[in-house]
């Protein structure tokens, strides 16, 4: 005989796997808010769903009681992050599901927002309404990730993407690396690119490679496209400043760029942002970071090259790696990541959650920094 509470859990997850996967459509329309979905149960049957659609709109739980109308009665709610208890671009959710009757509210972790963390549960309680915590609350934080990066730290999150070889390169001692990993890479890597806010390169990896950096081989958004400049070298003709592409575009400079440059790049359609310079000449990171988020950008791809990938993780600033890797031997080239004043075995950086899948031929290993 199965135990009713194990009936219950059972049943609890399957409806918030639901909500997780309605979250997810909002992907790119919502930062900096969070991805939010949600579903209304009543008698085991699904009465209604909503999820958060566009920033400034309608939040997941407000479009559901919507769908639900007097159904809404009596049910229980799915949603894999805390309603709100405050008054924003909308108003608190929390009231909204109080007036709509709602019994029981399943949700999947708590907002880490300081608006909101945990008052959201506590008025809820407070109203006689039935809450349960923590369920699939992994895989909420997972899908959160830049928005809890945020919340948490005042930084984007970031996800280094590499392509190199066997031996660890991403290019020829020339310059030259397309392709070094096989199309099933190429199509996952615009995958991942679809799942964050912004991909960002250095000028070196533009000069040579002249990306587009758009998703084109995977369903969803096209990321903002950021470039690190320090000097304002990039060329005028360079695809990202393309009539279709540079509305989305922003250069990163210092105030060694040529203001005249400033004017036609700007001219194109393209953004460009002056920021402090460190002691290298270079756009200071942690004034970078700021800034995004301060645009609302929550989450970073970053593609490049080798001198933008190996600060970050000198700084400390990484949180994840993508690393595709060809069954290809170069011998001289340049390396995937540079020097970090590492000289002993045993201070070498440790990644943790490391999963390896295949790729064709190649492997792709997904694993987070723990610094």
């Amino acid at each position: 005989m199965i135990d009713i509470n194990d009936r219950q859990s059972q049943q609890d997850q399957e409806f918030m796997k639901r909500a997780l996967a309605l979250a997810e459509k909002g992907r790119g329309q919502v930062s900096p808010n969070p991805l939010v979905g949600a579903i209304i149960v009543k008698e085991g049957s699904i009465v209604a769903e909503g999820y958060h659609e566009k920033y400034g709109e309608a939040h997941a739980e407000i479009n559901a009681l919507r769908q639900a109308g007097d159904e809404a009665a009596g049910a229980t709610m799915y949603v894999n992050l805390e309603p709100c208890s405050h008054q924003g671009k909308t108003g608190p959710c929390t009231e909204a599901l109080v007036r709509a009757g709602i019994a029981r509210v399943v949700i999947a972790m708590r907002d880490p927002n300081p608006l909101v963390n945990g008052m959201g549960v506590t008025f809820l309680r407070s109203k006689g309404i039935t809450v349960h915590e923590g369920v699939l609350e992994q895989k909420s934080r997972e899908l959160n990730r830049g928005f809890i990066q945020v919340q948490s730290t005042g930084r984007p999150y970031l996800s280094l993407k590499i392509a190199q070889t066997l031996d660890g390169r991403i290019a020829t001692s020339t310059g030259h690396s397309k392709w070094i990993t096989a199309e099933p890479s190429r199509k996952m890597a615009h995958k991942i690119r679809a799942t964050h806010d912004a991909i960002l390169v250095g000028i070196g990896t533009l000069l040579t490679d002249d990306p587009r950096l758009t998703v084109r081989y995977s369903r969803g958004t096209s990321p903002h496209r950021i470039v690190l400049d320090s000097q304002l070298r990039v060329p005028l003709d360079a695809k990202v400043l393309s009539a279709g592409l540079a509305p989305n575009t922003l250069l990163i400079t210092t105030d060694a760029a040529s203001k005249e440059k400033i004017t036609r790049i700007e001219e194109r359609g393209a953004s460009v942002k002056i920021l402090p310079r460190d002691d290298r000449g270079w756009a200071a990171l942690p004034a970078v970071w700021e800034f995004l988020v301060q645009r609302g950008v929550t989450s970073i791809l970053i593609e490049g090259g080798s001198t933008v990938q190996t600060e970050c993780i000198k700084g400390g600033f990484a949180n994840r790696l993508y690393l595709f890797i060809a069954p290809k031997i170069l011998g001289s080239g340049i390396d995937a990541i540079g020097d970090l004043g590492i000289r002993n075995i045993n201070s070498a950086l440790q990644l943790v959650n490391v999963s390896i899948r295949r790729l064709d031929e190649d492997f792709l290993i997904r694993a987070d920094f723990s610094f």
